[in-house]
């Protein structure tokens, strides 16, 4: 029988942790806080969720959201239960939201969103999110990128500005430049996001929100872009789907088939047949 409860930690990424609960009938939580931010995914079943002096009903693809030092409690009503919960260090996350024009000090400051109901945009990215992060052969640019994209937009969201205040340490449009020629020339494995935010001279969440907007995508998704578009050279240059796997940097040959039908609505044996 598989683990019904995974406990997700990278000692890369120290501020946030994840937690996976497949089936948790049996949880029962005593009211509790965490010194973290909180934020779970119900992804199965109906539970009660006290938060302070709040009560809520809660069911499957609601989002529920716990500011750091607040006492709740979530527990099941039905047999299947079921969830993801995401824990973010406060200090990195009140930086992240200084980055965004929310904070003007170093003071965390609560939200007021308790739940978003579901299902719902916002659902979708979350588990999107949580999956990249759990992935024993992802990449750490990608896992890093996805989890500020996914809070930069969130945190944006609940404060109701569909953009960020200008950035005034945002990266120059020419060091965004020299960070997509690393990625470009990046085969085997990805730089980190902190070597890219170092290259470009600013922060990793201004590097991630700054290349996006000059390029349309942000630094993982541009560098696996850019690796399938290699890849289609070589392939038609007549090497073998295998040969082209090894050439492009990907783990094996599965990986790469997988990565070039996502961006490209095709296998690679489909681009290689032509009439």
């Amino acid at each position: 029988m598989k683990d019904q409860h995974i406990f997700w930690r990278d000692e890369r990424l120290p501020h946030v942790e994840l937690r996976l609960v497949k089936e948790g009938r049996n949880v029962c939580y005593a009211p509790h806080s965490h010194r973290q931010w909180s934020m779970g995914a119900i992804i199965n079943g109906h539970s009660s969720f006290d938060y302070r002096d709040q009560q809520f009903d809660i069911h499957s693809g609601d989002l529920v959201l716990m500011n750091p030092q607040w006492v709740h409690v979530c527990n099941p009503i039905s047999d299947a239960w079921g969830y993801w919960m995401l824990y973010v260090d406060t200090p990195w996350l009140v930086q992240l939201r200084a980055e965004l024009g929310q904070l003007s000090g170093e003071q965390w400051q609560d939200i007021d969103t308790a739940v978003i109901a579901g299902p719902s945009l916002w659902f979708e990215r979350y588990q999107q999110m949580a999956n990249i992060l759990i992935d024993e052969q992802g990449e750490l640019l990608d896992k890093a990128s996805a989890l500020l994209e996914f809070l930069s937009d969130l945190f944006l969201y609940l404060a109701q500005k569909p953009e960020p205040q200008v950035e005034t340490h945002a990266p120059a449009p020419q060091a965004l430049n020299q960070v997509a020629q690393q990625l470009q020339h990046a085969q085997e494995s990805a730089p980190t996001l902190a070597q890219l935010a170092q290259l470009a001279g600013c922060s990793e969440g201004h590097l991630v929100r700054a290349f996006k907007r000059q390029f349309g995508l942000a630094p993982h998704a541009y560098w696996l872009d850019q690796r399938i578009q290699q890849s289609k050279v070589l392939l038609r240059q007549g090497l073998s789907i295998a040969e082209v796997a090894l050439a492009s940097g990907f783990t094996d040959q599965a990986h790469f088939q997988r990565v070039f039908k996502k961006l490209t609505a095709a296998t690679p044996g489909q681009f290689m047949r032509r009439r």
